[in-house]
């Protein structure tokens, strides 16, 4: 018989019996501990794991949040849900028990080794069971799973019999790096991206670039960079912390970098990236908008870190979600995720689904457009 927990840390889980359960991820157990000590701002975590015999077989990571309903909206529409939230500032938020995490890139479900799909359907439908069980203990209005991949099948057989309803999320974006040297990749673009790439690197060539293992010296400077490029970005969720960085860094070792971009002695570019040697994985690009477009940093970070694969033989290049069309130029394909939800009054859910079309992701931005036809409708 099978049992469902509810932990409100991950270290209620050994770090063997969870990270057994998500093989090759590099958002593991250490990662999510890391995330739990940022003190990220209006996040509560918990972690549901189920177990048959003592035996851990599956698990999730979760948090709680008042979810801000206009997050996804954008234009003048969101000019309009700002101007009403400064006035009445309960109006948009509503308490949320999410699955998934507010920093990691998809929403994984853990399943032990050699699970039959039968299997993950069952432990799937207890974990989403549980989850509604707290949410009605703890009032939470809103239920959701923050992109759920849509190549693991479970998730659209088990959600709509909890009445969830997916909407478009953004998508994740994955490079294969088959090349043995970087004018390999270049050659494998078409000439306008290639041309336009081999010039932007030229124009980079001023600037210092280092992979650290540590953040020593340059930590004031990684939180001004990030709060920059925070503050000209159109959609946030999380504001992360300093301590956020300084964690990732110190607990995974050898699997996180930070890598600066300097113009003489100023840091003008940071990128966070995890790698098992196997695949890199772009966390997060924090830039000096001054100097964006004088040392294209954005693309000069793209070729450091596709230069850094093909030298190491990490086959593949991950790098997150946004800019969805400019990653497909330079050779990327894209992964579709959905945001599931529901609101537990079975009125102001049907409100939701009817108005849900406003704040649709695809509505606004064409890149996150281009991934969400496969996306699962309601």
């Amino acid at each position: 018989m099978i049992e469902v927990g509810t932990h409100p840390t991950i270290d209620a889980f050994a770090a063997d019996d969870w990270n057994q359960l998500f093989p090759g991820e590099l958002e593991d157990q250490a990662y999510l501990r890391a995330i739990e000590r940022a003190g990220l701002t209006g996040f509560r975590f918990l972690y549901f794991g189920v177990r048959e015999g003592g035996r851990l077989i599956a698990a999730v990571p979760g948090f709680v949040t008042d979810y801000r309903l206009d997050t996804t909206v954008q234009g003048g529409l969101r000019r309009f849900t700002e101007s009403l939230a400064d006035k009445f500032p309960r109006l948009l938020r509503i308490p949320m028990l999410s699955l998934g995490s507010p920093v990691t890139e998809r929403c994984r479900v853990g399943f032990a080794p050699g699970a039959t799909p039968q299997q993950r359907e069952t432990w799937l439908d207890a974990i989403l069971a549980q989850m509604e069980r707290v949410a009605a203990a703890e009032k939470f209005g809103m239920l959701a799973i923050k992109d759920a991949p849509l190549d693991e099948p479970a998730w659209q057989s088990v959600c709509p019999r909890h009445g969830l309803r997916a909407l478009p999320g953004l998508p994740g974006a994955t490079l294969d790096v088959p090349w043995r040297e970087l004018d390999g990749y270049l050659a494998s673009l078409g000439p306008s991206t290639r041309k336009d790439l081999r010039r932007k690197r030229r124009a980079a060539a001023a600037l210092h670039i280092e992979w650290r293992r540590d953040l020593a010296g340059i930590a004031a400077d990684v939180q001004r960079l990030y709060h920059e490029t925070l503050a000209h970005a159109e959609l946030s969720f999380e504001e992360l912390t300093p301590a956020y960085f300084e964690n990732v860094m110190q607990a995974m070792p050898g699997r996180a970098y930070c890598v600066t971009y300097s113009e003489g002695d100023r840091l003008v570019a940071f990128n966070l990236v995890l790698s098992d040697g196997e695949r890199l994985l772009d966390k997060f690009l924090g830039m000096d908008y001054a100097a964006m477009d004088r040392y294209n940093l954005y693309h000069v970070s793209w070729l450091e870190n596709v230069r850094h694969c093909i030298e190491h033989g990490i086959g593949v290049y991950e790098s997150g979600q946004g800019l969805q069309r400019e990653k497909v130029r330079l050779g990327s394909v894209l992964h579709a995720n959905a945001l599931w939800y529901r609101h537990r009054n079975r009125f102001v859910d049907g409100v939701f689904a009817r108005l849900e079309k406003l704040a649709r992701l695809d509505r606004f931005d064409d890149d996150a457009s281009a991934a969400t036809a496969r996306a699962p409708t309601s």
